[in-house]
This record gives structure tokens, sequence and C-alpha cells, in this order.
């Protein structure tokens, strides 16, 4: 302790953040780095394996998807204009007064318009999808099995160009997956949708374990510079999003220790983490992510499990809905934009977003360039007027406008909690065929010791109500009200903190002795608080009583009674915050 009194922290953050690497994975993004780095490298969470089959999609979850209802149109709508009558515009036929609103738009055009065109934009090229050089050295760097599955296909691999025969790159990772034309014999795979692992009839678990380790260590090649027999000089704090289960946390723990070799990990969920990578002790912690958000309570540096709630919603789920009501108001150019098969063409949407909506009254229109990316050719700009702008981020508060996609749930067997992993249980069936497919994966969640958390529907401000009046005592009800805190990349909306700030108030039950209602700003990006705070509790955790060893963790996973369940993490922050605080 004499030694934390006197130590300069930057001091202990260059000789104890060194070595070690945060891994905060998401269901779009993984963010990944050292804890010395002031940020990590954020990289989507995606990779594109070349395929060798005909007539297989560009993407795979393209197999799983469903067609939105005619009930989920009309509550689209009815929430639309629900939401239409409180920012103070026509509803959703009644068409927009352009008139009233061309001062405004105006205005908004001037503030934005250096995002309209960028250099990004006019440079845009396809991922350029052959090796350069075939007989590469670094492919010895592979195992035996790939070796010899790389020879069966040497016949296949190769394209004539005219000048010289060229190979296809077997995986293709990150934002270059998604640049990827779909005429290209690729196919892109998401290890995670919506929280959870993205297990489906066409995607094994066994995959997704495959595609999670090629992603993580392909980011610690390429952007970190740690090789493979450097590995057990590190150790890994993982921060996970608190919709995973014990089975997909201890799945994570097996990758990094088995297959990444890292020496030693500890896992921290991602409401603990933000508190510390904000310096908070007690908040009410609002983690909006690109397809799932969660509201958790913390109180005094822990975490509160009966406040949590998850909601099936995000960014990407905001991006969806922006294009959905420019078509219906028939701005949207005549391109064949498609979010689901076209990951590119989710990336534009996300930046019109992420450059144009705002929760404020009145109409909010601008002007804006749209790409057309259609297979192997340059992107066409149409420039074009983007209306209604205020409404898709509203959808945080009325869901129904944010009709998502509907993919099948995970086997039912995937969500025991096998307290040995090490125990074969890749191969596991579909219970009853597809019958279950339509049934809660949770009703059947009774091996685990904790109460499975489930999906809610509901808004925002009613989550952060409900959790926040779960807390008990009327004391900290005020304080948790007073100390919000909104992480994720959808933290970063403009108007947001003033909506949430208007609408949990409004939720509040008239009832309950509460007046006040406060947003707390964030110290830093709010997509990267949770992995900045994973990289405190990692360099503060001198003890390191519930960090796992690598050797430990393959001889014997984890025994009911051994006190190494990851689940110590939750309380591992009292440590912590003890040195902060002195």
């Amino acid at each position: 302790m004499d030694y934390l009194k006197s130590v300069v922290p930057s001091q202990i953050v260059s000789e104890r953040g060194s070595n070690l690497v945060i891994i905060n994975p998401g269901s779009a993004n993984v963010r990944i780095g050292l804890a010395k780095q002031d940020t990590p490298f954020n990289v989507p969470h995606c990779i594109a394996r070349r395929n060798t089959q005909t007539g297989k999609p560009n993407v795979l979850d393209q197999m799983l998807n469903t067609q939105v209802t005619t009930n989920q149109h009309v509550e689209r709508e009815r929430a639309y204009n629900t939401a239409a009558s409180l920012l103070k515009i026509p509803f959703l036929d009644e068409g927009s007064s352009f008139g009233s609103s061309s001062r405004k738009m105006a205005r908004i055009d001037g503030y934005n318009q250096p995002s309209i065109i960028t250099k990004k934009d006019t440079v845009f090229t396809w991922t350029n999808v052959y090796e350069d050089d075939p007989t590469s050295p670094a492919a010895s760097d592979t195992s035996a099995d790939k070796a010899e599955a790389s020879e069966t296909r040497a016949a296949t691999d190769f394209k004539d160009t005219g000048e010289s025969k060229r190979k296809y790159r077997e995986m293709i990772f990150g934002e270059e997956a998604m640049k990827i034309s779909s005429k290209e014999p690729y196919c892109v795979h998401r290890p995670i949708r919506r929280g959870h692992f993205n297990v489906s009839p066409h995607y094994s678990a066994q995959q997704v374990s495959e595609d999670m380790v090629a992603i993580w260590d392909w980011v610690l090649l390429e952007k970190l510079n740690i090789v493979h027999n450097e590995r057990n000089k590190y150790s890994a704090v993982l921060v996970v999003p608190g919709t995973f289960d014990s089975r997909e946390i201890k799945e994570m723990l097996t990758i990094v220790l088995r297959d990444l070799r890292f020496n030693s990990a500890v896992v921290h969920q991602e409401g603990l983490s933000a508190i510390f990578g904000n310096g908070l002790s007690t908040a009410c912690i609002v983690n909006m992510g690109a397809q799932t958000s969660t509201v958790v309570c913390i109180e005094d540096g822990v975490s509160m499990p009966n406040t949590e709630k998850v909601l099936p919603f995000g960014g990407e789920d905001i991006c969806r809905c922006l294009l959905w009501i420019q078509r219906h108001n028939q701005n949207w150019p005549q391109i064949r934009t498609d979010v689901l098969a076209k990951p590119i063409d989710m990336l534009m949407l996300n930046q019109l977003k992420e450059s144009y909506c705002d929760i404020k009254e009145g109409d909010l229109e601008t002007v804006a360039t749209v790409n057309s990316y259609e297979d192997g050719m340059s992107a066409v700009p149409h420039k074009t007027n983007l209306t209604s702008l205020n409404v898709p981020p509203m959808g945080l508060f009325y869901p129904n406008l944010l009709v998502p996609e509907v993919f099948p749930q995970p086997p039912r067997t995937w969500f025991q909690d096998h307290e040995n992993m090490l125990e074969e249980t890749w191969n596991m069936d579909y219970a009853g065929g597809g019958g279950n497919m339509g049934q809660l994966v949770w009703d059947s969640f009774a091996v685990s010791p904790f109460k499975p958390k489930k999906e809610e529907k509901i808004g925002l401000a009613e989550a952060i109500t409900s959790s926040i009046l779960s807390a008990g005592r009327i004391e900290l009800q005020r304080k948790l009200f007073s100390s919000i805190q909104l992480v994720g990349g959808v933290g970063l909306t403009k108007g947001l903190v003033s909506a949430v700030e208007e609408r949990v108030l409004h939720a509040i039950p008239p009832t309950e002795a509460i007046d006040t209602v406060e947003v707390l700003p964030s110290r830093m990006d709010p997509t990267f608080i949770s992995w900045k705070g994973g990289a405190i509790l990692g360099i503060l955790d001198f003890g390191r009583e519930a960090w796992i060893n690598r050797k430990e963790w393959m001889q014997n996973g984890i025994h009911v009674g051994s006190g190494r369940k990851y689940r110590d993490s939750y309380y591992i922050q009292a440590q912590a915050m003890c040195f902060i605080s002195s």
C-alpha cells in the first residue's frame, strides 16, 4: 500500500500494462489492446472464409433471416406516429412540410458539410482477395491439418490473370471482410450475434469457436505484434457483455488460454468495467451496443444482479430503421441496398446515422451522399434528401420501430453449464429437430445456478426505471437516478442524453418520491469505456486471486467448490476500488 501511495499512476500503467491484453468482444466489433494503450484497436468482429462450394451465400446469416410480418409493419408505423407526435413532425403518411423546413435543413447541411463527401468515399476500392505471393514463408506457420487441406485444394486455388497465377486468400478479417464483392467466392461469418454465440443449424458451435480464435489471433499478430511463442509472457482480461451465459464465458476462457496461449486470464462484466472506465463507484450503467442493449446497477463497485435488463436492439437496428424511413418516404435512390447480404451497406448506413441522426424537435432533414456498391464496380455516389432523421434513434424508447432480424435460437443443449469444459460437447444434436426453435432457450436453462437473463420487450426508459427501482433502498434509488452512465457506440448519438433524462423522468411512477434524473458526462469515447475499465481493473488487481492459470485450466477446468469460478471477478473490483480511493 505504501508503494501505491508513492508511485506515479503513469508508472503503474507502464509497468503492469505492457504485458496485459484487454479483450472486449461484441456482436459487431471486438476491441483488443494492451492495457497501457489509451484506446484499443476496434475491429469488425467477422471473418470471410473462401468458399469451395457453389451456391453458398456470401453472408452466412442470410440463411437464417426471416421477413418482417404484417403485424410488425403495423406496429412499426404506429410507433413512428407516436415518436412523430413527440418530435412535432408530420405522421408517417402525411408527408413532410418541405417549405417550413428549408431553413432548418440548410443549417444542418452547413454543420455537417465536411462529412457529406469524404475522401474515404471517393477512393473506395473492393478488397483484394488474392495473395501477393503464394509462396510466402508466412504460409508455413500453419497446422499440419491446414497444410494437408491446402494441398488437396491447390488445383482450384489459383486463377489465371493473363500474367501470372494468383492464389485466393483463405481468410480475410475485419473491415476488409466487409468490403469483399459478393461475386467473389467468400462467405462472411459473424461468431457473435445478438449478444450470444451465433450457433445455428448452419453454423456449428465448433466453427463459431474456430472463427473467434482466427479473428482474435489475427488482431494479436497484425495489430499488437504479439507472436505465438511470446504469448506465455502475457495475461488477458476478458471484458464480456452482460448477455453472455456461463457456458459462453467458459468457452471464451478456453479460447484465450488454450488456443491463444495466454499465461493467465480473468473475466469481468462490461457493466462493472464501465464503472472504473469512468472513475465512478455507484451508477446505473446503460450499455448500448450494435445489436443488444443492457442495463445494470452498480453500488460501491459491486454489481446488483437483480437489476440486470437485456434489450434486443442496438445501433444496427437504428441504421435499418433509417433505411426503412427513407424508402417509405421515397427519398432513397433506386439502388440495391441490402444490409444483410452486403455488409458494406451497413457500414455506409452507420456513417449516415452517426453524421446526421439527432434527437430534437422539428423537421430534421439534410442533403447527403449515398453510395451504391455494385459487384466489382466503383462506388457510385447519389445525392439525396434524407428526412425524419430524428425518428430512428427514438426507436430506443419505442422498440417497435426497430424490427430486428429474426434468428432461430441456438440448440438447447448448447446452454447446459458443464462444469468440466474439456468434455466433448461439440457434436450435440438440435434437440427435437426444428420444433424447439420457436421456444425461449432460457426456459430450459435449469443447470446454471444463476437466474437466466431474458430479453425484455420494453423501451430504454422503462428498462432504466425498472432496473433502478429494483435496487431497493430509496436513498440508493435517488443516487442511481442521478448517476446514469451511457456507454457503447450508440451513446454518441446527438441529443440522446437529454432524451434519456426526459423519458426516464416521465417513466418513474408518480408514487415514487423521485424528481431528479441525470446522465453523467463521459470522460472518454463511450465506445471504449468498458475496455478502459477492464484495463484499470487488470492493472490494479495485484492479488490476482480470481485469475486462472493456463496449465490449471487445461488440466482441471472448473470444479464445484474450487473457488476459481469466473464469477469471483464480480467482487474483485472492491480491491481495486480500495486502491483508487486511497
